[in-house]
């Protein structure tokens, strides 16, 4: 029985897109935030507050390493007014959490 000789072909591979980058988004496909937030939506009071805290934290200016501290937390009723405000360290406002500051009575 004869043989046949060997073919020289050679096997051809699939292409794959892997190693290679993804092309930038073009301006047609760039995202439309506007839309997104009406769909997705926050409350116009979450606006308020976050641009209200933001108003307290310039005005006090706190500085590297501190942070503005409420003494009464936000969640627990406070207000963004200065006298609620103090400038702590960071590490300290971590600690506190949303806990409220009492003071001890003088025996």
């Amino acid at each position: 029985m004869a043989r046949k000789p060997p073919s020289r072909k050679k096997p051809t591979r699939k292409k794959t897109t892997r190693g290679k980058k993804s092309r930038p988004p073009t301006p047609t496909s760039e995202r439309n935030y506007k839309k997104e937030y009406a769909r997705d939506g926050k409350p116009k009071q979450d606006k308020l507050d976050r641009a209200l805290r933001n108003a307290a934290h310039n005005a006090l200016n706190p500085g590297a390493g501190k942070e503005v501290d409420h003494k009464k937390p936000l969640s627990k009723g406070g207000t963004n007014s200065k006298k609620n405000l103090r400038v702590v360290s960071r590490s300290a406002n971590r600690k506190k959490g949303a806990k409220l500051i009492t003071r001890r009575k003088k025996s």
